[in-house]
């Protein structure tokens, strides 16, 4: 009887090289990923799968691939994938993080000096017959200031690229800190500094509630009449209606948009001003940047059908983790991510201590998985295992991680502890108890609490006096909000207090801020983990 080897099946177009990265360990099928025809009934015997953007991983296809065991997306964005019901499925997710950071960097680079020399409408009214020189005057980037937002690992390299233009480089990204900022050459400013001084601006920050429409009407009010804004980032970051309205009314000099709302677009209002350069979302379409995502993917699904450790793994690590461990790796992520809710300042120093019986063993995973979590939320790429210790390096944060084999109430509790740059600190823990090894928070800065961790999470600051619980509640219950759990913990009577409330569905900013208003509290924050 000879062995079979595992079912590889490719559902879009992939380099050559991808295939050969793969190598002859595995049996390679070939399928059209957007035909669910052809895609469903192949994926019955498949182990891994390897798509681009068309084709769809949803539960569907999930549950039609009972042998399956990993995901493969040859690129960055994941909105193709059901991420959720594939962890639920023990099916592990990857994508290839840094392939794509040059080719958009460069394309953002190509924006800008597009809009400072309006080469492509000089190009095409120049192909159209006219010789529209004056028209087209432009401007020298020497000496302009650029305004970027989001100072990741793509806003870096689009600063070292623009300062050999001799230019000056704004940053805004409350992540950074301002010694790190300085190290390459970028003044870290306010937002609002940013768009008041810039003659460029371009975004860079992942898309999340807080970031959708994050350059507005109110930001564009705030420019420079002469000032362009540039997104090859994601799409919504910029509100597309308040741009269209800016641009006419010449209150911005015009945009470069690579990214939209809702994809395809090739209609919108914008589209026919002539002070506008848009292109269809080529920010990763390169021959070198698809050849990176195919081989990085290539070799993750090796390592991931071999059992071995995953670095570009977005939902769980695979490989060779102890058993006792593994419980810990999505709880150390959901701290993160609770941690980075919390936090007012950039954060200069984070420490991740393991403590307990599994301090013993090689906890690694569990700091790479902190990071991770903590930069989930922070960054505009997708974070996983390899590029989590690279983001907070360029941050100027400096990691370490502390064990020790003593823990007090708990068998094992995970805390993440972090200096911010006004000198203040944030403390997370958490634990796993019960058979079920239920997640649960065991301590928010200094307070003692247990409450197991859901979805959404609000935690509220103030100072201890009769009637703030009840207010809370009418507050959550008017706006039809259902409270699943509260814990209230406090120092001292009439003290500090700090109130975690679990609730069934995610909380409005504006009901945010009228519990902040309704009970004087020092502060209110939404910790959401439901994507």
């Amino acid at each position: 009887m000879t062995d079979t080897k595992p079912v590889v099946l490719i559902a879009e177009e992939l380099s050559p090289a991808t295939v050969a990265a793969l190598g002859p360990d595995f049996e390679i099928r070939q399928t059209d990923g957007a035909d669910r025809s052809q895609l469903l009934p192949a994926l019955a015997d498949a182990h891994a799968i390897l798509v681009r953007s068309a084709t769809q991983v949803d539960a569907e296809a999930i549950a039609a691939a009972p042998n399956l065991k990993v995901i493969a997306r040859a690129g960055v964005g994941l909105d193709n994938v059901d991420i959720k019901a594939a962890t639920q499925a023990g099916v592990m997710v990857v994508n290839a993080p840094t392939s794509n950071i040059i080719s958009a960097a460069e394309l953002t680079v190509g924006h800008i000096l597009s809009l400072a020399r309006h080469i492509p409408q000089a190009c095409g009214a120049l192909k159209a017959g006219e010789w529209k020189r004056s028209k087209y005057s432009g401007t020298e980037l020497f000496e302009k200031k650029i305004g970027i937002i989001g100072f990741g690992r793509i806003g870096a390299l689009v600063a070292a690229r623009l300062q050999a233009f001799g230019t000056e480089i704004l940053a805004y990204d409350p992540y950074v800190t301002s010694a790190r900022a300085a190290q390459l050459g970028v003044k870290l400013v306010t937002l609002d500094e940013l768009l008041a001084q810039s003659d460029f601006i371009t975004i860079h920050m992942p898309k999340t509630p807080e970031t959708v429409g994050m350059l507005g009407a109110e930001a564009f009010e705030k420019m420079k009449e002469t000032a362009y804004v540039v997104n090859v980032a994601r799409g919504g970051l910029v509100d597309e209606a308040a741009l269209h309205e800016a641009l006419v009314a010449g209150k911005i000099a015009g945009a470069g948009i690579d990214v939209f709302a809702k994809e395809p677009s090739t209609d919108l209002p914008f589209f026919g001003l002539d002070n506008v350069v848009v292109t269809p979302h080529l920010g990763a379409s390169t021959a070198e940047a698809q050849e990176k995502a195919g081989i990085s993917v290539a070799k993750s699904v090796r390592l991931a059908l071999a059992g071995e450790l995953v670095p570009d793994a977005v939902n769980v690590a695979g490989g060779v983790i102890h058993s006792d461990i593994r419980p810990g790796i999505p709880l150390i992520e959901k701290l993160g991510r609770v941690f980075t809710a919390l936090t007012h300042d950039s954060v200069t120093q984070i420490d991740v201590e393991v403590a307990g019986e599994i301090a013993a063993l090689d906890v690694k995973v569990l700091e790479l998985s902190a990071l991770k979590g903590i930069f989930a939320d922070v960054v505009s790429e997708q974070v996983s295992y390899v590029n989590a210790p690279v983001i907070a390096e360029q941050r100027g944060i400096n990691v370490r991680l502390i064990t020790t084999e003593k823990a007090e109430d708990y068998r094992n509790v995970l805390t993440l502890r972090g200096a911010l740059s006004d000198g203040s600190q944030i403390t997370v823990a958490g634990t796993l108890t019960g058979p079920k090894q239920v997640e649960k928070l065991v301590s928010v800065n200094g307070f003692d609490v247990e409450i197991p961790i859901t979805e959404h999470l609000i935690v509220v600051s103030y100072q201890d006096r009769p009637g703030v619980v009840g207010t809370i509640g009418h507050i959550l219950g008017m706006n039809n909000i259902n409270i699943g759990g509260m814990q209230v913990a406090r120092r001292s009577e009439g003290g500090d207090v700090m109130a975690l409330l679990t609730v069934d569905s995610s909380v409005p900013q504006q009901v945010l801020d009228a519990i902040k208003a309704g009970v004087g509290a020092i502060a209110v924050r939404e910790v959401d983990l439901e994507s």
